[in-house]
């Protein structure tokens, strides 16, 4: 219902506002906060500040691996960030709180990936979600030769990667219940 010279006017000005922006893009990206990609998912309740932003990064890299479907190193850094996690909580506990549940002689870190997951469900850390993990999960360090490269050992399922990022997931809300 607008006049034909209120029509060509408004064209006008819109045309502008697109030259502008246009003129705006050596200038640096030109997109709203809006439609960026959301943030990497957060580890808030990792207690070592300095593993917080390495756990979002191998979260960030272990859903790429999945889609692209590279699912031996999906497995082995879903592995990783659990283990770090665990080991995180587990630290943060000491050793002195978890002597009641059974624990092995020595350092955490010494302690083997499986251990680590017995000790934190015996704890109550976490709860029975790591049964769900693959056994080729659970030896996962194996999977890697001296260089760090993927070894030929084992051949690692699309299914044993999904897994075990779901077992992740359920191991972050069992360490960060308030998500």
């Amino acid at each position: 219902g607008a006049a034909p010279d209120e029509i060509v006017k408004r064209l006008l000005d819109v045309l502008e506002q697109a030259v502008t922006s246009l003129s705006r893009m050596d200038e640096g990206p030109v997109i709203s906060a809006s439609s960026q990609a959301p943030p990497p998912h957060r580890f808030d309740f990792v207690h070592n500040p300095d593993l917080r932003p390495v756990a979002e990064q191998a979260y960030t890299d272990s859903r790429r691996a999945l889609e692209q479907e590279h699912f031996d190193l999906a497995l082995r850094t879903s592995c990783g960030i659990l283990e770090a996690i665990v080991t995180d909580a587990l630290e943060h506990k000491g050793l002195s709180a978890l002597a009641a549940s059974d624990t092995p002689a020595g350092k955490i870190a010494d302690w083997s990936f499986d251990t680590r997951l017995s000790v934190a469900e015996r704890a109550g850390l976490i709860r029975r979600g790591c049964a769900r993990l693959p056994a080729v999960a659970r030896t996962y360090r194996d999977l890697t030769d001296a260089d760090g490269e993927s070894g030929s050992r084992a051949t690692i399922s699309e299914r044993d990667a999904r897994l075990a990022g779901q077992v992740l997931h359920v191991v972050m809300r069992d360490l960060d219940p308030g998500r």
